[in-house]
């Protein structure tokens, strides 16, 4: 699991076959991204919800997603440092990845890791983000749950007025609720949670109250996580899986075209030589656009052999 999980990091060409080869296995365990700003307690947090599954005699694979070096892209923070208790356990798969500055703090490798981790048996999967708040978009691609954690003293009351943040939780935790401010936090969180709610969801946000680092309301986030799980099952979990995989697909085209052209197929250069003074930037995209697609062909059929 360790070797393929290195491979899908370091792009290895043997990770898609591999992966082909798992591939049937994915999707028994439950995913949970575990996201939001610096200092929230998010490390603290997913130690003991990790204790609480192998409580309940569940498997549990972390992956942590760290900010990137500037300088070696390698991860700064090492979040397995604050899972110590949890090293020891045999029942827990630990590891550390740099989010190598992609959008949203999560790499592609990331999503991959998880699959790796679902095909290898683990019940459940907790995907722990680096938290730039409304830019951790890319979580909802890889996670059937996500969980937004906030604390008292971050200037968060004005976060939780923005859409962005209630529009990517599924589940949000104010921790740390034993310091000063968390009463205030938690009532703007719940005014938040009302004034925006989304009509087109039928999952109304629970906002839950706890302090990881004395295990003050763990078990209520546990609770919280295994309602919308159920929320889910109870509706096409296949069909929205589905989408998420359809997204990865989008994702993955779009990275391989524009790999293609700019660099193989020689379009970058082309791009500035046709950039002059006189032409904007669009219209020297809209031109090699349109040569482009003109050589492009209606879509083929669907091949055989297509997965659910």
């Amino acid at each position: 699991m360790a070797r393929l999980i290195s491979w899908a990091e370091n792009a290895d060409e043997r990770f898609p076959a591999a992966l082909a080869e798992l591939y049937s296995r994915v999707g028994r365990g439950w995913r949970v991204g575990i996201t939001g700003p610096p200092g929230a307690g998010k490390s603290t947090l997913v130690n003991e919800l990790a204790r609480l599954a192998r409580e309940r005699g569940e498997t549990v694979g972390i992956l942590a997603v760290d900010p990137s070096s500037p300088f070696s892209g390698g991860a700064l923070l090492g979040d397995r440092i604050r899972m110590e208790e949890r090293t020891l356990d045999e029942g827990v798969f630990i590891r550390s990845m740099a989010s190598r500055g992609s959008h949203g703090g999560l790499a592609r490798a990331a999503v991959d890791a998880c699959d790796v981790m679902d095909a290898f048996g683990l019940d459940s999967i907790l995907l722990e983000t680096v938290g730039v708040g409304q830019a951790e978009y890319d979580v909802l691609g890889a996670v059937d749950t996500v969980v937004v954690v906030l604390c008292p003293g971050a200037g968060d009351g004005v976060q939780a007025m923005k859409a962005g943040l209630l529009e990517v939780a599924d589940v949000m935790v104010v921790n740390k609720a034993d310091l000063p401010g968390a009463d205030r936090l938690i009532a703007d969180m719940n005014e938040a949670v009302h004034v925006r709610f989304l009509p087109n969801r039928d999952w109304e946000v629970p906002v839950v109250a706890c302090s990881a680092g004395t295990q003050f309301g763990v078990e209520a986030v546990w609770e919280a996580i295994a309602g919308h799980r159920a929320h889910l099952e109870s509706r096409d979990l296949a069909a929205r899986r589905r989408g998420k995989r359809l997204d990865r697909i989008r994702n993955a085209v779009g990275e391989g075209l524009a790999e293609e052209l700019w660099t193989t197929k020689g379009w970058g250069a082309l791009a500035e030589r046709e950039l002059t003074g006189e032409r904007t930037p669009y219209e020297v995209a809209d031109s090699i656009l349109k040569t482009v697609l003109a050589g492009v062909s209606a879509a083929p059929a669907a091949s055989g052999g297509a997965r659910a």
